[in-house]
């Protein structure tokens, strides 16, 4: 545990105190893990209203000039990312091991430049590597001037469409420049819970007062940590340093989807020998998503078959409030990743039986029009 006196904080730190947040260390800072309503109570109301989340802890950063540059670092192609659009992407290293996940979009009108939101964890290294590897051919701007925050739930499109009504043109994965109360806000149409949402990115000194009048709005409650992973975990969405890292590929970590079909087809992206044999011969293990009863299980609990082999491990696991039961993610060999697959979870000792369940654990609901 750090040093309070060590950790960075965010602009919105005072905010999260006056609202009596609980504040915990998260990747270097100190940010409200709960609110008052607890919970098990923020992670319901996102999922029927709207919940405002702080993740101005995140890196943000312009990119501009030789975009092959960087498209040679990740997994998408960025020739095909067009003005308004924004795309999930994987920085890997040379053996295929996920270094990031990150959004890249294209907001700016009639400017040719990218906009990067990558982990918090990993900013530092990150925007180091793309830096090396773009040298004089392109320009990294990091962002540490702005706050970042995200609105999601169901009711996010409602508060939206009296602040900043121009957003709501957008649908799932769109991003532009827009006004919200006289400032000028970056927002995608985006976030990091399964449901519909918009992350915001502000001028650092309007960040407390625009977060205020999100929260006045009847729809909004401040969301902590705590409820971001429960909802995420239902989400099927990784975390990173937890379900994928440099030591796991998209294909292990069931991210195939986020190699475009170009990219793949030119092999042109770090450790496109590794990815292309595990495609091909499909021994490598593989992320999946579990339901299991009893207690929940936590991240390195052993995952077992039905004779008591160990075949994979824990991920991620806990409570799903909308699903009223216990739910993981883990990684299991290849022989095992068929849903329905009857399993174990070693649980402090004791083995709970657990169900190889297909992902999202609820469904997502993002906007696409």
């Amino acid at each position: 545990m750090a040093d309070t006196e060590t950790l960075s904080k965010t602009p919105l730190h005072a905010l999260h105190v006056e609202l009596g947040g609980k504040m915990v260390p998260f990747a270097g800072y100190d940010m409200p893990v709960q609110y008052p309503l607890g919970i098990m109570g923020e992670h319901k109301h996102c999922r029927a209203k709207a919940g405002l989340f702080d993740v101005s802890h995140m890196g943000q950063a312009r990119y501009s000039g030789d975009e092959s540059a960087l498209e040679a670092l990740v997994t998408a192609d960025l020739s095909e990312l067009g003005a308004g659009e924004q795309k999930y992407t994987l920085l890997l290293n040379e053996r295929g091991g996920v270094r990031d996940d990150l959004m890249v979009s294209r907001p700016f009108k009639g400017e040719e430049t990218l906009f990067l939101v990558v982990n918090a964890a990993t900013k530092d290294d990150d925007f180091a590597h793309i830096e090396a590897n773009t040298a004089g051919k392109g320009t990294l701007t990091r962002i540490t001037d702005r706050a970042l925050l995200a609105l999601q739930g169901p009711e996010a499109k409602d508060v939206m469409t009296r602040l900043c009504p121009a957003a709501c043109e957008m649908v799932f994965m769109q991003a532009g420049v827009f006004e919200l109360d006289g400032v000028e806000v970056y927002i995608s149409r985006s976030g990091y819970t399964g449901e519909d949402g918009f992350e915001i990115s502000i001028p650092q000194a309007d960040a407390v007062r625009i977060a205020k009048l999100l929260l006045a709005q009847d729809e909004v409650e401040a969301i902590g940590l705590g409820a971001r992973d429960s909802l995420r975990l239902e989400a099927g969405l990784c975390l990173y340093g937890h379900d994928m890292d440099e030591n796991r590929t998209p294909v292990e970590a069931a991210l195939i989807w986020a190699l475009a079909k170009t990219r793949r087809e030119r092999g042109d992206f770090p450790g496109a020998d590794v990815i292309a044999q595990q495609l091909e011969e499909k021994t490598c293990q593989k992320r999946i998503g579990l339901t299991l009863e009893g207690a929940p299980a936590r991240e390195g609990a052993e995952i077992a078959d039905k004779d008591g082999n160990v075949i994979g491990v824990v991920t991620s696991g806990g409570f799903g409030p909308t699903v009223e039961g216990p739910v993981a993610m883990g990684y299991v060999e290849r022989g095992y990743v068929k849903v329905g697959t009857e399993l174990d979870i070693l649980v402090r000792g004791r083995a709970r039986p657990a169900v190889v369940t297909k992902m999202p654990f609820v469904p997502n609901n993002f906007y696409r029009g």
